[in-house]
């Protein structure tokens, strides 16, 4: 019995002092040498930009979301900063994934007694496909060679889409994620991709939500746990680096 007890102590004074380790503040020396190494396996030819919702609703003046989500794009300038990590990613040569979210009319694909944010969309009618609060921003559009994930009517990316099979088809290994809502649709796709299996890097110039505390508290304490948290400008200088490399 006491030997049972000692036993048990000593897994609980581990288990408290992995979680210490886990959980403690990480020096912004040791937050730059993980980044520098993560970065480095940003192969575009294993790695997909996912760009989450940029649709009227939420980026265009008149979209029914667009005044939630304004001051929070404007702190960022996350619209300028995925146009151009957009284009600059194409002429790496990575997969480029738009991930819209739509709704038939009448918006049959939520409950009855929705509540939350998805109780929202359906009171509002927004993303009705077809219309033009769910076409893609102007910024935003695609381009031929770019591939658009189909059936997207919840949070996660992954579930009732065919974004997985995509990645999958393409050999990717990394995901870059920006989009709408950072601590919503942003951030289920995230962890999704992480207990998938993929290496998945958060854009925090790329990301709004519905205040910029809300998008500053995501990634300050809970977006490092399942992805390497970054900026656009980092993730396209080490794409650009491994192609220079390959060529």
């Amino acid at each position: 019995m006491v030997s049972s007890r000692f036993h048990i102590i000593q897994l609980l004074a581990l288990t408290v002092t992995v979680c210490r380790a886990f959980l403690a503040p990480t020096t912004p020396a040791r937050s730059s040498a993980l980044l520098s190494a993560a970065l480095e396996s940003l192969d575009p030819k294993e790695t997909a930009v996912v760009l989450v919702e940029y649709q009227n609703e939420f980026c265009t003046p008149g979209g029914k979301l667009h005044d939630a989500v304004k001051e929070s794009m404007e702190q960022t300038n996350m619209l300028e900063n995925s146009s151009k990590l957009l284009q600059d990613a194409r002429d790496t040569g990575c997969t480029i994934i738009h991930l819209p979210i739509a709704f038939e009319k009448g918006h049959n694909e939520i409950a009855d007694t929705p509540y939350g944010i998805l109780a929202g969309v359906k009171e509002g009618e927004a993303f009705t496909q077809g219309e033009w609060g769910a076409d893609f921003a102007a910024p935003m559009r695609p381009a031929p060679m770019d591939k658009i994930a189909k059936g997207k009517s919840g949070l996660c990316g992954f579930y009732s889409t065919n974004l997985d099979f995509l990645l999958r088809q393409g050999a990717v290994k990394n995901i870059v994620l920006g989009g709408f809502l950072t601590n919503c649709c942003v951030e289920s796709t995230m962890r999704t991709g992480y207990e998938h299996g993929y290496k998945v890097y958060t854009l925090e110039d790329c990301c709004a939500a519905t205040s910029v505390e809300a998008h500053k508290n995501a990634f300050a304490n809970d977006f490092g746990m399942f992805s390497v948290p970054t900026k656009s400008t980092e993730v396209i200088s080490a794409l650009k680096a491994s192609s220079s490399v390959q060529a």
